[in-house]
């Protein structure tokens, strides 16, 4: 069995992705709150004299939400996912731009193709962000951390954040310390002055629910989860997710990163801040419904998949969690698609609980070269 505290691994997370990718085309607005979450009809305007003319937030009407935002945007409060309306109320000025996963995949791609050149050893986990195993170079993790960032900026001259540490979970915590454009190092020994003074919301999987009642029980920060017994974190929170309390505030995480491996699924979900019901929060929940498919069906495009089954899951306020799926009579990628399928699982839920959970999974993934599978359509509120 390896030494998983030897271990060197990466996490690359690039900043403000999608907003950078469209900064990159229009350099005049760095330095300015800009998000991404409009329509075709957002798409800037050129003037005769090779200037442009933006939509606002403050001209928005619709039922959409941020898919990201500037740096400078969310000093002002905005963030992703959130409702665009409500991003219009708190700043009405900042730049409105339309999404555009053409240009953010071909971004991705050069990113992923710089962080390979210095490390083969990449695990693919989304749009923005890779882990890397830089356990056997010779360099130092400063010099690593270093090349990575110039092999990404000369690709793409755009910016990232990494975070080197013993293992995934530590990596991926370090990333976001220094961000934007940071470099953080991590041992073992740095966890009690690094690691625990961290929220506990920032480990991934802490969400807003279990976050909220760690801070009723007096625990805030991950070190103050670190300080309690495993018997006493399994009857507070379950025996699994106890359990996986205890290790990770101790930052142990023994997850390989994984090279090659073929997906059996892809999948998007959210926490939401507050609970929301299905016919008072109609419109929150039709919007945050549709961004989903659209990450899915982005993440399906992006890695040369077509999907024959769509699951939906929910998670209510009595943290009872619900799955429906539907089997396809034609694989797809697109969101449409995707968004009708999961508008069907939706219809065979009953919705009068208040929804904290929202999750839309695709499955059954082959590549569209592929022979077709015989599989017949299983017909199984639609928040439009």
């Amino acid at each position: 069995m390896c030494d998983v505290n030897a271990r060197r691994i990466a996490h690359i997370d690039m900043d403000a992705f999608f907003a950078s990718c469209e900064l990159s085309q229009y350099p005049e607005l760095r330095g300015l709150p800009v998000v991404v979450g409009g329509r075709a009809s957002d798409t800037p305007q050129l003037n005769a004299d090779g200037s442009h003319v933006f939509s606002r937030l403050r001209d928005y009407v619709g039922r959409g939400v941020l898919t990201t935002a500037t740096y400078e945007a969310r000093a002002l409060g905005l963030h992703s996912a959130m409702p665009t309306m409500r991003a219009a109320k708190l700043a009405p000025d900042a730049i409105l731009l339309p999404v555009n996963f053409n240009l953010y995949r071909r971004y991705s791609r050069l990113f992923k193709e710089a962080i390979r050149s210095v490390s083969p050893l990449m695990q693919d986990i989304g749009i923005d962000e890779v882990y890397v195993d830089i356990t056997t170079l010779e360099e130092d993790s400063l010099a690593i951390a270093q090349k990575l960032k110039t092999a990404v900026f000369e690709a793409t001259s755009l910016t990232c954040s990494v975070g080197i540490a013993p293992n995934k979970l530590l990596a991926k915590l370090c990333s976001d310390i220094q961000k934007p454009d940071g470099i953080t190092i991590i041992s073992m020994q740095d966890l009690p002055t690094r690691i625990w003074p961290m929220p506990a919301r920032k480990i991934n999987g802490i969400g807003p629910k279990a976050s909220a009642k760690l801070e009723s029980l007096g625990i805030s920060t991950i070190g103050e989860i670190a300080t309690l017994h495993e018997a006493w974190l399994t009857q507070h929170f379950g025996q699994s997710y106890g359990k996986w309390l205890y290790r990770v505030s101790r930052g142990q995480d023994d997850r390989p990163v994984v090279t090659e491996s073929e997906p059996v699924s892809m999948s998007r979900e959210t926490t939401f801040e507050r609970n929301l019901h299905a016919v008072r929060d109609k419109q929150a929940l039709g919007a945050t419904f549709t961004h989903l498919c659209e990450r899915v069906a982005d993440d399906l495009q992006r890695k040369g998949y077509v999907c024959r089954k769509i699951g939906l899951k929910l998670r209510f306020d009595d943290f009872t969690t619900v799955t429906r799926d539907l089997t396809l009579p034609k694989a797809v990628a697109d969101a449409q698609a995707i968004r009708r399928a999961a508008g069907k699982c939706l219809k065979r839920i009953d919705l009068d609980r208040s929804i904290r959970l929202l999750g839309v999974k695709a499955s059954g993934l082959e590549r569209p070269d592929a022979p077709p599978s015989k599989q017949s359509a299983q017909y199984t509120f639609n928040f439009d």
